[in-house]
C-alpha cells in the first residue's frame, strides 16, 4: 500500500463533516425555534419533536464522532507509511475505514429519525387541516339578515 491510498480518503472525510457541521447546525436552529414555540404555547407535538431532536443530537455527535475519529486514523496511517512502517499504516487505515462506515450508519440512522420528526410535523398539519375542514365557517352579518 502506498502513501496516497489513505490520503484519497482526505476529501471525502473533509466534505462527510461539513456535511455534519451542517447537520448539527439546523439541528440547533430547529431546537431554538421549538424553544421559542414552546414558550408561546404549549403543544403535544413539540414533546413528541423535542425527543426526536434528543436522538438526532447524540447521533450527531456520534457521527461526528467516528468521522473525525476517521479523519485522525487515516491521518496516522499516511505518518506510518510515511516511516515505511507498512504493516502499522494498513491496520490504521483499515480502522479508519471502520470508523468512516460507522459514521455514514450514523448518519443514515440519523435521516430516519429525520425523517420521522417530518412525519410527525406533517401529521399535525394535517389534524389541523382536518379540524378545520370540520368546523362549520362562521355565518357573515350583512344589514339585510333578520
Amino acid at each position: 500500500m502506498t502513501l496516497t491510498t489513505p490520503a484519497l480518503l482526505f476529501p471525502a472525510i473533509s466534505l462527510l463533516l461539513l456535511a455534519y457541521t451542517n447537520r448539527f447546525l439546523v439541528l440547533a436552529q430547529l431546537i431554538r425555534k421549538l424553544a421559542d414555540e414552546e414558550r408561546n404555547q404549549h403543544q403535544e407535538v413539540n414533546a413528541r419533536q423535542i425527543l426526536l431532536l434528543r436522538k438526532r443530537i447524540s447521533l450527531t455527535k456520534r457521527m461526528q464522532l467516528a468521522g473525525v475519529l476517521s479523519f485522525l486514523l487515516c491521518t496516522l496511517s499516511m505518518f506510518a507509511l510515511f516511516l515505511s512502517l507498512e504493516l502499522p499504516g494498513m491496520v490504521l487505515f483499515g480502522v479508519s475505514l471502520v470508523s468512516l462506515s460507522v459514521s455514514l450508519v450514523y448518519s443514515l440512522w440519523e435521516i430516519q429519525i429525520s425523517t420521522n420528526a417530518l412525519n410527525v410535523q406533517l401529521q399535525d398539519i394535517e389534524d389541523l387541516l382536518a379540524a378545520d375542514a370540520t368546523t362549520p365557517p362562521a355565518r357573515q352579518r350583512s344589514g339585510d339578515e333578520p
